[in-house]
């Protein structure tokens, strides 16, 4: 396992309850902390869970590796990882986020050509030819606290979708299959920034119905910047899809949930990511899918909205009022426009 935060901590020890894991963390500070305490934050660390010192010591050790870290790190750590893998490794990463190559401060256009997903870093920058994904409604706090549970793993390769299930699986930790790679990470990539908008307007005390309603519409926000970048429906309607959506989308203990219905209560951007221990993937995703609905004119009125508020000062309560009133006269359209 590469990467220690909260969801990283929760599958190390789903894993550990079966397996003995070697547990990477990002600064020795933070490993030294894990030793000593034997507990993260709370969540305590299984006995077969050991620790590796260097990324060398995970290349060298494992064959199977998880790496779970921010999307912002990911393509710097398998660059740093890389001379230790070979071709028979297996990876299965866990980042909902996506690579871009350009600046998000100052950038105007992005398309299909300037993102990447987490899988395709992998084979990018490493040898491995045996990638997968895991991705689902899996809050990290419910995991940490043995409530049941499922998950996608996703992958090209057959073998890999068997050996993640059979590593990973328990009696409260349910795991379905995808040959659907991209599909899935991009699902799980772009459900997080509807997460933030429906923290906004839980925060707001607009209501169940409203919720509902802009979870609705975030799906098929959802779908159509999928089928922009090359996915089709199926992987959006599923466990990694509508699944996580909707657990990410009522919980408070998302972090993206939590952006949203901090925003509600007057904080600031800057003040909410200053304060967070660990990254809320869906502030970086709203700029990348912004700029990626203009390039492929996409009509995407909930992350242009979100956008608006978080970089351009729009008022909140005037920003979820136009997406309460935003028409939408044929329901669920995406399920009759598949092409």
């Amino acid at each position: 396992m590469i990467g220690a935060g909260s969801f990283g901590m929760a599958i190390a020890n789903l894993l550990a309850e079966k397996n003995q894991v070697l547990l990477f963390a990002r600064t020795p500070e933070k490993l030294l902390k894990l030793e000593a305490d034997k507990a993260n934050k709370n969540q305590a660390i299984h006995e077969n869970i050991f620790f590796a010192s260097t990324l060398k010591d995970i290349g060298e050790n494992c064959d199977l590796i998880f790496p779970v870290v921010p999307s912002a790190r990911f393509r710097e750590m398998m660059v740093n990882l890389s001379p230790f893998l070979h071709p028979g490794h297996i990876l299965i990463h866990a980042t909902k986020g996506f690579d871009v190559d350009v600046d998000l401060e100052n950038f105007y256009t992005i398309s299909r050509s300037n993102i990447k997903t987490m899988s395709e870093v992998i084979r990018e920058e490493t040898s491995v030819v045996r990638i997968g994904c895991l991705a689902g409604p899996n809050l990290a706090s419910e995991i940490k606290e043995g409530k049941p549970a499922a998950t996608v793993i996703a992958s090209k390769f057959d073998e890999v979708i068997e050996l993640g299930q059979k590593t990973i699986r328990s009696v409260r930790f349910q795991t379905y299959g995808s040959n659907d790679i991209f599909g899935i990470e991009l699902a799980g990539v772009l459900k997080n920034y509807i997460a933030i908008a429906t923290g906004a307007i839980t925060g707001l005390n607009l209501g169940e119905n409203a919720r509902a309603l802009l979870i609705t519409r975030g799906m098929a926000e959802m779908i159509y910047i999928g089928r922009a970048l090359g996915a089709t429906s199926e992987a959006f309607l599923g466990m990694a899809g509508i699944g996580d959506l909707i657990a990410t989308c009522s919980s408070p203990s998302s972090r993206n949930f939590s952006v949203g219905l901090r925003l509600s209560k007057g904080e600031k951007l800057a003040d909410i990511t200053k304060s967070m221990n660990e990254v809320a993937e869906g502030i970086r995703t709203i700029q990348i899918v912004k700029a990626l609905s203009e390039y492929y004119q996409i009509t995407a009125p909930i992350v242009h909205v979100m956008y608006r508020v978080m970089y351009e000062n729009l008022p909140l309560e005037k920003g979820i009022k136009f997406l309460m009133r935003y028409p939408a006269y044929i329901d669920a359209e995406y399920m009759k426009n598949e092409s």
